[in-house]
């Protein structure tokens, strides 16, 4: 699944004027690629990524002022194609009357922006790589505890929603119910985010919706978080062996990005929010370099080796 971007997108999210070419403001964007059109500006064409959105900065736009009239007016055309989203013109600088003509003759907006080029580049290049970066919706619950973004999954009813409840209430923060949206923001990384619909809101089995901002207070929720450890709910299994030391790590993938998982049953009597509060804090200590279960393990080999010594 992948985001439709328009150049009107562009419009109403940065600080850019419309200059010219009104009429291809609903223009799909295909690429988070940018092209600084240089070496089409003296004529060469044969490589020109037309569907990319174009910007003129300062080099680009003093050679264009440099060419004869014909040159300019060659190249103005050539730049406007009928898949060109759109050009953008940096640095607050006057866009010439003959870029402007072509631009309403072939419908490719001209977005002016008072922004140093190379800010510009940046601060759209990272819109549009979030916007196309892969996605996917899971059932589960993402909270925010101590830092650490957590997915909780399990089947319906298991008591993920339920969890969450009391994670919020022990002072944690809510991402997001039921679905998550998640896209791979980079190789490595996802982020996690709430549905518009139900954003805020939780499904408690007996109570019904409930809007955890309203009740706990807008330091009760999140809009995103990049997910870091994944915790899934099942219930007990008696003939199932569970890791009781810690040293077996699970992992789970979701697109391209594997992440640690955890799975912990579920059964009366267990304060499921206290052991994933204590999940999170063990993951953050790992990521500081402290394994509890390793350390146990190598203080279990070291007095094993010591008795076997004895008793040599």
């Amino acid at each position: 699944m992948k985001s439709t971007v328009r150049t009107k997108d562009l419009l109403e999210n940065f600080n850019l004027t419309l200059v010219a070419g009104e009429d291809g403001i609903h223009r799909e964007i295909v690429t988070s690629d940018i092209s600084r059109p240089g070496i089409e500006m003296t004529g060469y064409f044969k490589y020109y990524p037309k569907e990319r959105l174009q910007l003129l900065g300062k080099t680009e736009m003093t050679y264009f002022l440099d060419l004869s009239d014909a040159e300019k007016r060659d190249r103005a055309e050539k730049l406007c194609t009928d898949v060109t989203p759109g050009i953008v013109v940096s640095r607050g600088m006057e866009v010439p009357e003959i870029l402007v003509e072509a631009a309403n003759k072939s419908g490719v907006p001209i977005l002016h922006s008072p922004r140093k080029t190379t800010r510009v580049i940046s601060r759209l290049t990272n819109y549009l790589e979030a916007k196309f970066a892969p996605f996917t919706a899971i059932h589960g619950v993402l909270v925010d505890i101590y830092g650490v973004g957590v997915l909780i999954t399990g089947q319906s009813g298991v008591g993920k929603s339920e969890t969450a409840l009391e994670l919020v209430k022990r002072g944690h923060r809510l991402v997001a119910d039921d679905s998550v949206e998640i896209r791979q923001e980079d190789y490595d990384t996802l982020i996690g985010n709430s549905p518009p619909l139900i954003e805020h809101l939780l499904e408690i089995r007996g109570l019904g919706i409930i809007n955890v901002m309203t009740l706990f207070g807008a330091g009760s929720v999140r809009s995103y978080k990049k997910i870091s450890l994944i915790i899934n709910l099942e219930l007990w299994d008696q003939k199932k062996q569970y890791d009781r030391l810690g040293l077996d790590e699970d992992t789970m993938k979701i697109m391209d990005v594997k992440l640690p998982k955890a799975t912990i049953p579920v059964r009366p009597g267990r304060n499921l929010a206290v052991i994933i509060e204590v999940a999170a804090m063990n993951f953050r200590l790992k990521r500081m370099g402290v394994n509890a279960a390793e350390e146990f393990s190598e203080r279990l080999t070291t007095m094993m080796d010591h008795d076997k010594d004895e008793m040599d």
